[in-house]
């Protein structure tokens, strides 16, 4: 069992609690570093620096902000001369600005005011922090597999059979066997409607009632079938048989006229 140093774990190696530190453990000089503050360029450090001493943007104090960029930029260049490689070029535009606000300033024409050597900063600066705000506004909505993970049922299947596809022409053929099928199991169902003679004998002597004559066809009604109309034509014979109607017709071809037998007549 290794020294106890306060009964506490200086840290976990493979979950196991570890007291004391290994001698034969070899550590880069790296591995213990720690950034406390991580930067994602040279405009974010600098926007960095201006905000944390509430320093105006459009009006920056080029002294204090290039003198603390340059001593972030030496310590990142002895232990990263890679990464210090894009911040060095940043500090050369740091310091050209600065020199350019030491010289007299340039003449402008009458009703113009002089270039300030810092506003083309100052635009990128304001551009950088805009879509800075945004992808930040971004990653606080909720992320699929960060913040919320989709839902998945597995559901067990029986594996179905698969049959052949059915084309158009075997359909059509099919089709084709039921109607022969189907003509030859047709039925003809004769029904027997029993119809009264008398009854249509009373049904003409309605019609022509208060009327003094009356064409031969308005008395027979085709929608109703040929049935009706034989024996609507066999109470029309009965009627003149016992003379009860008369069935006059002025002349050869002329339209025939059926009116009461004892209607008075002009």
């Amino acid at each position: 069992m290794p020294e106890v140093v306060d009964q506490v774990a200086l840290a976990r190696l493979y979950g196991e609690p570890l007291f004391a530190i290994p001698q034969d453990l070899y550590i880069p000089p790296d591995a213990l570093e720690v950034f406390l503050e991580a930067f994602e360029g040279p405009l974010d450090l600098l926007l960095y620096l201006i905000r944390k001493q509430n320093f105006n943007i459009l009006d920056i104090p080029m002294a204090a902000v290039t003198r603390q960029y340059l001593a972030y930029v030496d310590e990142i260049r002895t232990r990263n001369l890679e990464l210090a490689a894009e911040y060095l070029l940043m500090a050369a535009m740091l310091i050209e600005i600065k020199s350019r606000m030491l010289l007299p300033p340039k003449k402008a024409a009458e009703g113009e005011e002089a270039e300030d050597p810092r506003a083309e900063l100052v635009r990128r600066l304001l551009e950088y922090e805009q879509m800075k705000l945004a992808g930040a506004r971004l990653n606080a909505l909720p992320q699929f597999g960060r913040d919320f993970l989709k839902a998945q049922v597995t559901i067990e299947q029986s594996l179905q059979p698969r049959f052949p596809d059915v084309h158009l022409v075997d359909l059509q053929e099919a089709w084709r066997d039921i109607l022969k099928r189907a003509k030859l199991v047709q039925h003809h169902r004769i029904t027997r409607e029993e119809l009264s003679v008398r009854d249509y004998m009373t049904q003409v002597l309605r019609t022509l009632q208060g009327r003094k004559f009356v064409e031969f066809e308005e008395l027979f009604n085709p929608e109703k079938g040929s049935t009706v109309l034989v024996v609507t034509f066999i109470a029309l014979l009965e009627l003149g048989k016992e003379t009860l109607v008369e069935i006059v017709q002025a002349e050869a071809f002329a339209p025939i006229y059926v009116r009461l037998a004892y209607t008075a007549t002009n």
